[in-house]
């Protein structure tokens, strides 16, 4: 049995310790969350059972911490008040894991990599899972298009409150289904009947990169944990790959943003992964300094029930398209082609160009970043180039394999805040060669298998709808379609293709090397 948790404050804020059994003093590890502590209470206690303190924590101004709730602004600064804290108190040995998963993950992250932390209060190391680095990262594409679905549900679930609804969104869609379809997008609180003063702010973060910016300068080892179905899987890898440490490990699996409690389509039985006990066997290396230095870990490969060492990479093969329908097109933003609909209508007017695959004569292990390049004009000279890249499966199943959206002509955000870059003469719509990255892919492709290639305008609602009148697209009230030419012969699909069976590894054997 763990000591049942004591309640206290730290700096004005609710914390909780969990302490395990037997006599002091015990390493500890701290999760500092938006979402309740009270529901990472059995994660407390697991800590707790394998032999670490464990402080769990509300920040500021969420559930029973007092302030003002200003996300992603004030966790380097309380995170280091309570790790000071921490390492004083008898019950403390003086080792420090800083965990935590998405919004937590973040704040673990800032109290290893602000400057401001100081050394005194740094973790001796780091577990981040689906880690949400910064507010611009969480928002928009690396290129400007707006992540529209995952903000307005996380905003209106707990934004500006210092509870939580998670189902707000969800409620909201159903009494009204064009909810997201409304302009402007900063009227979205309006229509959610509720005050989100730090809506129309989101969206004026363009300081992507300040985390991993300091990653190569950080001190301790670092576990990174993420899933090839969630929407922070590039973040996730970079981090790992940026990471300066003593050793940095990397576990992604087939998983979307809830990891093991979200298994993807392609999850096999050898992905069930009992995280919890691969956290607290990781952390006991990593303070003892007993992990080998460098960068290590294990990835999944979907739909194979296999592991691959973390740095398995295929060679890039061009696959052969044919084009199937709309080489011209209209995009549309009253009509988006949507996100959240895999089904293709084959009526005119044309609202994507569709290419395919012949079927694949043998099975295809693809396991890298998946690229392609195209030739292209839009009429309008600010455009945004979504692709989707989905399997048809010889059952006749269309499975999502990755999206990329592409801004062209510059960010409207930008320069709408930008008086000089207001008066800039906008390019003229031409013919263009340009890449849009679709993220990596970790997939065994069964024989028989063709790959549809989706070229549009939009992907709405996972992401905003460009409106294509060079305004920005969060505040904008204006529609305008734009007709688009692919040329079919300039487009070629990249994707990084293992050259021989792939040899299978042990995830534990990885992370903990």
């Amino acid at each position: 049995m763990t000591t049942p948790q004591t309640a206290t404050t730290v700096e004005g804020l609710a914390t909780d310790v969990c302490l395990p059994d037997g006599t002091a003093p015990f390493p500890a590890v701290l999760i500092r969350t938006p979402y309740d502590r009270a529901r990472h209470l059995a994660e407390a206690r697991g800590w707790a059972r394998r032999g670490f303190a464990a402080v769990v924590q509300d920040v500021r101004g969420r559930h029973a911490s007092p302030g003002e709730w200003r996300p992603y602004e004030n966790e380097a600064a309380d995170g280091a008040a309570t790790a000071r804290w921490i390492r004083r108190q008898p019950w403390s040995d003086g080792r420090l894991v800083a965990a935590g998963a998405s919004y937590a993950a973040h704040c673990a992250l800032a109290l290893a990599l602000d400057p401001g932390t100081g050394e005194e209060a740094r973790p001796d190391a780091v577990i981040a899972a689906v880690p949400a680095l910064g507010a611009a990262e969480t928002a928009r594409e690396p290129s400007g298009p707006e992540r529209l679905l995952a903000r307005a549900g996380w905003w209106a679930a707990h934004g500006d409150r210092p509870d939580s609804d998670e189902h707000a969104l969800a409620k909201a869609l159903a009494a009204d289904p064009a909810l997201l379809a409304h302009l402007p997008l900063t009227a979205l609180p309006e229509r959610l009947g509720r005050s989100l003063p730090s809506w129309s702010g989101l969206w004026r973060h363009h300081d992507r990169g300040r985390l991993t910016a300091r990653a190569p300068h950080a001190g301790p080892p670092l576990l990174a944990v993420g899933g090839h179905h969630d929407h922070f899987t590039e973040d996730t890898v970079a981090l790992w790959h940026t990471w300066g440490g003593p050793s940095a490990r990397l576990l992604l699996g087939p998983w979307g943003h809830g990891l093991a409690a979200a298994p993807g389509p392609d999850a096999g039985p050898a992905h069930r992964v009992v995280l919890g006990e691969l956290y607290a066997r990781w952390a006991r290396r990593a303070l003892a300094g007993d992990l080998a230095p460098g960068r290590h870990g294990a990835l999944a490969l979907g739909g194979a029930d296999l592991w691959l060492p973390a740095d398995t990479e295929g060679e890039p093969r061009p696959v052969p398209l044919r084009p199937l329908h709309g080489a011209v097109f209209t995009a549309d933003p009253a009509r988006p082609v949507r996100s959240d609909d895999l089904t293709v209508p084959t009526s005119e007017p044309a609202d994507r160009c569709l290419l395919v695959t012949a079927p694949l004569p043998r099975p295809l292990d693809a396991v890298g970043p998946v690229r392609l390049r195209m030739r292209a004009t839009a009429d309008t000279p600010y455009a945004d180039w979504a692709v989707r890249l989905v399997a048809l499966t010889p059952q006749g199943r269309a499975e999502r394999l990755a999206v990329g959206v592409l801004r062209r002509g510059g960010d409207p955000a930008r320069r709408c805040e930008d008086p000089a870059a207001r008066h800039e003469t906008p390019p003229s719509p031409r013919a263009e060669e340009f890449t849009v990255e679709l993220g990596r892919l970790a997939r065994r492709l069964r024989a028989g298998t063709r790959l549809r290639v989706e070229i549009a305008g939009h992907h709405f609602p996972a992401h905003a709808r460009h409106t294509h009148t060079g305004e920005d697209p969060v505040t904008a009230e204006r529609l305008l379609a734009s007709r688009r030419e692919v040329d079919p012969t300039g487009v070629t699909l990249t994707l990084p293709v293992l050259p021989s069976r792939p040899t299978p590894t042990d995830p534990a054997k990885e992370i903990l090397r």
